[in-house]
């Protein structure tokens, strides 16, 4: 099929890049001229294992094209994917003016009946909105061309995208299933599925409003583990237990299993946050107070600022003291920094007088372009690097490299033999018969007086 994707973010990239390897011939639309620039000479503009490779082939296929112009991508569609950024509004919401401007370029050219499908994470009646301003760039043409709206939300996670993309464990379709074009239209988006789908059906089709309220539904349930998890590991921190042994306990349980129960510093990235945030505000502008989804946000903003209260708890006061700082990614596998916990860990440290040394193997390029040049900031080109002159060293995201480092050469490094292990890495034992004081999460291991 003819596929067109506005926007080359994660999302449309990767999607962009899964239906040419399916042998689909797919344009890729964006407004940012320097971007589409590098995405020509194979150059992205996010980090996702195995993407580079694949954009490439397609490229050199020639089932792959990024261009600037609107009008290219809409004659060539017999499919439009809307694919661009929803981010945060002041109120919570998730903005939509990159979708509704998406759908009048979409309306402006459009030449034969079309189908257009929400990719991007949108309210529920974001279809609608679109739909409108489909209509709208129609009808100052002049033009009666008939069209479809359907919803269809990813489900892909950072780190692993093209993965879950050629091998989903489900896709979602929604649909007005009562207009006939939209029914023709839902067969034709199954269709373009089916390579994907050849094991198994794994079709869901449903209307557009509970396909848009799935995405949110599906985000907010695996923030909620995260968080309730967190509650928990702090509990035990107060109470002496250990919460690993919690979780091996619990996750036995295949109604709860073992997903998304691992304890930390918080989660961040571009969707839980953002995703909270607009169900929270869906819930405020019909008159509905989503109680457990405000906790879910309110653990996660305390539970960014644990580690630095460990940190004050076990030192008396940070000022003066340097840390070195292993992660800065908010999850393995990516360079993304949008609402990684880092962020909040570093503002912190430096809010308490402290400096810090940090590494990530992929987003250091994004920190710099975050925070530029400071006093207080030092990024490494290793992790032993971090630990020169460092008064400690803090773990707050789990890339496998930081699981088993060479524990004597820290030792010898740091000014003072701790860890505050912001992922549970590392075994508290093994760490104290090296001569460590280890602070996790709900590890049961409080400190209370002052050291050094």
């Amino acid at each position: 099929m003819n596929i067109t994707i506005f926007g080359t973010g994660y999302v449309g990239l990767v999607t962009g890049a899964c239906f040419a390897e399916m042998g689909n011939e797919v344009v890729c639309v964006d407004v940012d001229e320097a971007k589409v620039a590098g995405l020509k000479r194979g150059v992205l503009p996010i980090y996702e294992p195995g993407l580079t490779a694949m954009v490439a082939s397609n490229q050199d296929a020639g089932r792959l094209l990024f261009t600037t112009d609107a009008a290219v991508g809409v004659h060539h569609a017999e499919i439009n994917f809307v694919a661009v950024g929803t981010p945060s509004d002041e109120d919570g919401s998730a903005d939509l003016a990159h979708v509704l401007e998406a759908g009048r370029m979409i309306g402006a050219h459009m030449t034969r009946p079309s189908v257009v499908v929400t990719k991007s994470t949108v309210p529920v009646g974001a279809a609608d909105r679109l739909r409108a301003a489909i209509a709208s760039a129609l009808a100052e043409r002049g033009a009666d061309i008939s069209f479809a709206v359907l919803s269809n939300p990813e489900f892909l996670k950072e780190g692993a995208a093209v993965n879950d993309f050629m091998k989903p464990d489900r896709i979602v379709i929604g649909s007005d299933r009562g207009v006939e074009f939209d029914t023709d239209a839902a067969r034709r988006l199954e269709r373009l599925y089916a390579p994907f789908t050849r094991n198994h059906d794994k079709v869901l089709h449903m209307d557009v409003r509970s396909a848009e309220l799935t995405k949110y539904a599906a985000n907010v349930m695996l923030a909620t583990k995260i968080s309730l998890m967190n509650e928990v590991a702090n509990l035990a921190d107060r109470l002496g237990a250990d919460i690993e042994a919690v979780r091996q306990g619990i996750g036995a349980d295949p109604r709860i299993g073992y997903h998304f129960i691992y304890p930390g510093c918080g989660y961040g990235g571009s969707c839980f946050p953002k995703d909270v945030r607009a169900l929270i505000r869906m819930g405020r502008d019909v008159g509905y107070d989503t109680e457990i989804t405000r906790g879910v946000a309110a653990v996660n903003d305390r539970q960014k600022s644990l580690l630095v209260d460990k940190m004050i708890d076990y030192f008396g006061e940070l000022r003066d003291r340097t840390i070195a700082l292993w992660g800065l990614a908010f999850k393995p596998n990516t360079d993304d920094m949008r609402e990684a916990p880092s962020q909040d860990v570093m503002a912190a440290i430096w809010a308490a007088g402290g400096r810090v040394r940090a590494y990530d193997p992929q987003a250091l390029s994004e920190a710099s372009r975050i925070y530029g040049e400071r006093p207080d900031l030092v990024l490494c080109a290793t992790p032993q690097e971090t630990l020169e002159d460092a008064d400690a060293l803090a773990v707050v995201t789990e890339w496998n490299e930081f699981r088993s480092p060479d524990f004597d050469a820290v030792k010898a490094a740091l000014r003072q033999p701790v860890v505050f292990d912001g992922r549970n890495l590392y075994d508290p034992a093994m760490l104290r018969e090296r001569g460590f004081d280890h602070i996790g999460i709900g590890r049961g291991l409080r400190h209370h007086a002052a050291h050094g």
